[in-house]
């Protein structure tokens, strides 16, 4: 039976990370660069250090009222950079990650006071020592997924719809590779008695070639086609193959860059075509729809103008592909 995919764009709010302090101004910078949804970026409202719960809970019913006079949607939260640089979820000591545990339900409550129903990210990156033991290395694995079993559970009963983990690029950051990412889907969701934890696919994070990945791990082709039939969340950006730059689409970048935006949405479809072969629908069900975030994060010596300037250039030419209203297509 043919089903719906709708296909959004959308921008990550990273590049407001440092430099704008108001909500006003997020959401009119965002629809005055040329997007219509917004992914909200945690390092803009953190959850810990963004004022106490009552501050940050104004600041989150600031930013859903000023999106709603721009004409711009929240899709969800996302992680930014901070959480990448904990010993979080797969920490050896229950305390650490019962505190990064913490931080993730805090997350869920500006959420919900955003007006979004969902929220991803990553927000661990296993010790050295660890990854150095083999079954260490296993017990932490396992860690994270019971963790995400419980916060799959306490999102639903929150009223959220969805959880997401970023795929990633190096062994500390799981999942890093393609296999690591279906078993990590397959035991989150397994039998699960909470909302569907969905992967991010970011095409950018197919550089695992330094920590000796080969093959398939190393495409972002290969990366959408595996799974973004179960991927709310796919993270654009312009970048080389053995890095994740995080660079905007404009004429410079994609000249020096590899992402094909047309191969990207070829491949998506491709995954939804092959979705009755996959041994994830034993687990999960395929997305309706997919937003394309343009995660955009720049270098602290890039100005203003020059920031605002290279978004819109890039709305511009992503536009070009999916277009304001969106893409709808029919699939298997």
């Amino acid at each position: 039976m043919a089903r719906t995919l709708r296909l959004e764009l959308a921008v990550n709010g990273a590049f407001c990370t440092r430099r704008w302090e108001q909500p006003e101004n997020w959401m009119r910078l965002t629809r005055e660069c040329g997007f219509r949804v917004h992914e909200f970026c945690a390092d803009v409202i953190d959850p810990f250090f963004s004022g106490d719960t009552d501050f940050r809970l104004e600041q989150a019913r600031a930013v859903r009222e000023a999106a709603a006079r721009h004409g711009v949607a929240i899709c969800d939260i996302y992680t930014g950079v901070a959480t990448h640089r904990f010993h979080g979820l797969s920490h050896s000591h229950p305390r650490a990650r019962e505190r990064m545990k913490q931080w993730i339900v805090d997350n869920m409550d500006i959420a919900l006071a955003m007006g979004t129903d969902a929220i991803g990210g990553h927000w661990d990156a296993i010790p050295v020592e660890v990854l150095q033991d083999q079954d260490r290395h296993q017990q932490a694995l396992e860690r994270i997924c019971q963790t995400f079993r419980d916060l799959a559970e306490i999102a639903k009963a929150k009223g959220l719809r969805a959880l997401y983990d970023e795929q990633m690029y190096i062994p500390s950051e799981a999942p890093w590779t393609l296999a690591q990412a279906e078993m990590m889907l397959r035991e989150i969701n397994r039998e699960s008695k909470g909302v569907p934890v969905y992967v991010t696919v970011d095409v950018g994070h197919a550089a695992g070639v330094h920590y000796g990945a080969t093959g398939d791990d190393l495409s972002y082709l290969k990366w959408l086609e595996r799974f973004a039939a179960v991927a709310e969340i796919v993270h654009l950006q312009q970048t080389t193959p053995d890095a994740s730059a995080h660079w905007p689409f404009t004429e410079h970048y994609n000249r020096i860059g590899h992402i094909e935006v047309e191969k990207v949405l070829a491949a998506i479809e491709q995954s939804h075509q092959a979705w009755q072969d996959s041994p994830l629908q034993e687990v999960m069900e395929p997305v309706s729809r997919t937003y394309l975030v343009l995660e955009v994060i720049p270098g602290s010596t890039h100005t203003e103008e020059r920031v605002l300037r290279e978004l819109k250039e890039s709305a511009e030419y992503l536009h070009g592909f999916v277009p304001e209203e969106g893409l709808r297509l029919t699939v298997p």
